[in-house]
């Protein structure tokens, strides 16, 4: 479960000029539509915020400085509140500055970084799990190579269980309300286990906290900020769809 979140502080209402109600009319929610309107103007929003926001301390490459960078993908979804008021969501893909909660964002569909959460204490044991190891490893005379072996195997064990523990956390809605789990949702679309960071993308996360409060999803877009460590697919400020892998099974659920 993740702690409550002020929806006043999540929910943001479009600019009185924006017209907000005529654009929103008619619209009928597809992650394949193209990106509407209103969607580029709480993308403007958002990343305005993001040129200057004080919340966290988080290197996106954009200042020049591209030792671990981690650039994020960002999404903002257009709701239609329970009394009938337009605005938007904000949302980013996993963690931003090593944390899950800011004021400005929707919350994660499941914390596990909570205060005495099952993952803390599971990280810190295989902390200590890799310590040992290389302290074995460092001995110049006769490491002990059974001990290695067998810290390494349980290592492994430890390691898939404590992300089996997780995905089994991670349970997401539907418009009608129906609650489906994530390794549910994934052993039906054919995988023998979700990939990891499945659930942690900005598309489920606004989806959960629409349905949660009662909101209709009107339109949805995403957006890649800051520089990419990894692949040449996600340049800075470009729109994509949510990511297959990850999403595909998750959101025909969500959407269903």
């Amino acid at each position: 479960m993740s702690r409550p979140v002020s929806i006043s502080s999540v929910f943001s209402h479009f600019d009185a000029s924006a017209d907000a109600e005529n654009l929103s009319r008619g619209l009928v929610f597809s992650p394949d539509n193209g990106t509407h309107p209103l969607c580029l103007l709480a993308v403007a929003e958002l990343q305005t915020y993001l040129q200057g926001q004080p919340e966290w301390n988080h290197n996106f490459g954009l200042s020049g400085d591209i030792e671990k960078v981690i650039g994020k993908m960002f999404g903002v979804l257009v709701v239609r509140t329970k009394d009938d008021h337009t605005g938007y969501l904000w949302a980013f893909s996993g963690k931003i500055g090593g944390g899950n909660h800011y004021p400005s964002f929707v919350p994660p569909v499941f914390d596990g970084l909570q205060d005495g959460s099952f993952l803390n204490a599971g990280m810190r044991e295989l902390t200590a799990i890799n310590q040992e190891i290389n302290d074995l490893e460092s001995l110049a005379v006769h490491p002990d190579k059974y001990r290695i072996q067998q810290l390494k195997l349980y290592r492994k064990q430890h390691s898939l269980a404590l992300q089996q523990q997780l995905f089994s956390h991670y349970h997401f809605l539907n418009s009608a309300g129906v609650s489906k789990s994530l390794l549910e949702l994934f052993n039906a679309a054919g995988y023998r286990q979700p990939p990891a960071g499945a659930g942690e993308c900005a598309a489920p996360k606004l989806l959960q906290y629409a349905y949660l409060h009662g909101m209709q999803p009107l339109a949805m877009t995403e957006f890649w900020w800051g520089l990419s460590p990894k692949s040449a697919t996600w340049k800075h400020g470009r729109f994509y769809q949510p990511c297959r892998e990850k999403c595909a099974p998750i959101l025909a659920h969500m959407l269903s």
